[in-house]
């Protein structure tokens, strides 16, 4: 089964066209990789893969269980100017989709509207800077967007929107990293293969239908398949994630980039253990339990690095590594109530409701600091970037402290809502009417696909690291 119900064999057969198109496209010049290139300076292996777990583990423990120092502190009259900015664009949007345009030029009349509208309220309510908006719009996370949901749809024309969307988010993550490694922010076929794979795997092992014997075979030949072996797909399924595998190792040779392929069986180790989080008896509990939570959240980003970069060094390494457990964190924390309701053990469904969760979520801002402290030794330093990166986790921590309130004590709540731009209330307010434009903007973006084949950026896809596009 595949996708809630969809099965293996329904995955039409011609998902294989455009592939080539798009490893074309990804490697022009410039683009391919080069040994020479890479990070070479104290190359790190895979033979500390404990000792990086076992540094994050420690680093989690020591964060100390009061509020950091935040940036920013909000009076409820800055609040409710804040959140009258947010009315504002809201009603604008509603107002430009309530007549969707049915030509070319009106709907890219109606994107540069959006797209005023859109920079006029980060910077009022977001405090958002031109330095910011140029990474999200101009050529950067919002290009990676758009040419992410066009690779999908040659690569797959049945793929959802959803799921474009599931893997534009990792695919904004290795963009970050990109930049931070000194590198052009594109992206490139390895990018989009392994950011495709997680719908097509993520889908199927979270169907509750599918019985576990069969997870553990589709497990065990990826394995096989990440490992080299060149073994046949079993059916159109299987064979998308073959032809994805084969786009990485278009763009990184097996022997000249060992690395990459660590980091993938690195990351589909912690898959396979992470599904012990699923439905766990109570002997998984504690230490365990985070212990499965920061594997997975680490190596599912340190992939990304290393299809960013090849190769990388010990600092980068554990940067990226503790950015990802911080990003595990922050989703779990996010899916309380969905993982509750599916019996998945996490850190906070493990807490919630035997006690206040003010204790785990001060240390996951607290942990937060401390990545951000890392991600200043990274070999570029690109301060809106990081101010973006930081603003976005703390928030998100923040307004998901809110929706869960129940479980939470008031004194706490009241105080996390200083530090947020907007009401707690107002937040669940006018994340139900974001919502409720979700369907229209979608379409609107399916329609600029077709429109215009070289454009760049699309405001109606969601933006990385904006806490207010995050529903």
């Amino acid at each position: 089964m595949l996708k809630g119900g969809e099965t293996y064999n329904r995955r039409p057969a011609y998902i294989s066209l455009g592939m080539r198109e798009i490893a074309c496209q990804g490697c022009e010049p410039g683009v391919e990789m080069h040994r020479k290139a890479a990070t070479e300076s104290n190359e790190w292996t895979f033979e500390g893969w404990e000792d990086l777990v076992q540094e994050a583990l420690a680093e989690w423990e020591e964060c100390p269980v009061c509020l950091p120092e935040f940036r920013e502190t909000f009076t409820v009259a800055e609040q409710t100017a804040r959140e009258a900015c947010l009315e504002e664009f809201i009603a604008r949007v509603e107002g430009d989709l309530s007549h969707p345009p049915r030509s070319k030029s009106g709907r890219k009349a109606l994107r540069e509207r959006l797209t005023c509208a859109f920079e006029r309220f980060a910077k009022t309510a977001l405090d958002l800077k031109d330095n910011h908006l140029a990474l999200l719009l101009n050529g950067g996370f919002s290009a990676i967007g758009t040419q992410m949901a066009r690779w999908a749809r040659r690569f797959d024309p049945s793929v959802s929107h959803a799921d474009i969307y599931q893997a534009t988010r990792n695919a904004w993550t290795a963009g970050g990293l990109q930049v931070l490694l000194g590198r052009e922010m594109r992206l490139t076929p390895a990018i989009f293969a392994y950011s495709m794979l997680y719908p097509y795997t993520d889908n199927y092992l979270d169907n509750t239908e599918v019985p576990s014997q069969e997870k553990r075979k589709f497990n065990a030949r990826i394995r096989r398949r990440l490992c080299g072996e060149l073994i046949p797909p079993e059916h159109d399924g299987e064979a998308a994630l073959w032809r994805l595998f084969e786009l990485i190792e278009g763009q990184y040779c097996r022997a000249d980039w060992p690395q990459v392929y660590a980091s993938l069986l690195a990351i589909h180790q912690a898959q396979e253990n992470s599904l012990r989080q699923r439905g766990s008896p109570p002997s998984v509990c504690g230490p365990d339990v985070i212990r499965l939570s920061f594997e997975k959240g680490g190596a599912s980003v340190l992939a990304d690095g290393y299809l960013a970069a090849g190769a990388l060094s010990r600092d980068e390494v554990q940067f990226i590594f503790s950015w990802g457990t911080l990003l595990q964190l922050v989703d779990d924390l996010q899916d309380i109530r969905q993982d509750r309701s599916e019996g998945a053990l996490t850190i906070f469904t493990e807490a919630a409701g035997r006690e206040p969760l003010d204790g785990l979520t001060t240390r996951t801002l607290s942990f937060g600091q401390r990545v951000m402290c890392r991600m200043d030794q990274m070999p570029v330093r690109c301060q809106a970037l990081r101010e973006m990166i930081q603003k976005s986790y703390t928030t998100l921590v923040m307004w998901s402290a809110g929706e869960y309130g129940e479980l939470y004590t008031t004194d706490y709540l009241a105080e996390l809502e200083t530090h947020s731009p907007f009401r707690f209330a107002a937040v669940a307010k006018r994340r139900k009417q974001l919502g409720k434009l979700t369907g229209r903007l979608a379409r609107l973006f399916e329609a600029s696909l077709e429109d215009e084949k070289d454009q760049s950026t699309f405001p109606g896809m969601p933006a990385p690291f904006l806490p207010i596009t995050c529903t």
